[in-house]
């Protein structure tokens, strides 16, 4: 019984480290496409986009632990909309290579949750 309760564990804990690899990749699609098609917002290469992309993941996750709140456009309404407008915000911060104005982080989150919930698959961790 025992052997089948470890092997459960290790399991779960693969699918939670897919789920998050799979969580990043989507956040990094969904933010190029963001950045592509939203007016003052940039991002200059590759290596920027994947940090951005952790990045947004990381405030997201933290964002969601202590308040219950998930920060994109559809998740909880106007808050929602507005907690992706500021994670888009202040990612600039963290990150080399990204730039967005105040305006185009509110774009953007609307562009954002667009385009996130066009994506197929569960997204949340």
């Amino acid at each position: 019984m025992d052997n089948s309760r470890v092997d459960n564990n290790s399991q779960s804990g693969a699918s939670t480290v897919w789920q998050i690899v799979g969580r990043l990749i989507v956040a990094a699609i969904v933010l190029g496409i963001t950045a592509f098609f939203t007016p003052g917002f940039s991002i200059n290469n590759i290596w920027s986009l994947g940090l951005a992309a952790i990045v947004l993941t990381i405030m997201d996750y933290l964002i969601v632990k202590f308040t219950g709140l998930h920060a994109s456009p559809f998740g909880k309404g106007f808050v929602g909309f507005i907690l992706a407008a500021v994670t888009l915000y202040l990612t600039q911060f963290f990150v080399a290579g990204y730039s967005i104005s105040w305006i185009a982080a509110i774009i953007g989150a609307l562009i954002y949750g667009v385009v996130d919930y066009l994506i197929p698959g569960e997204q949340q961790m």
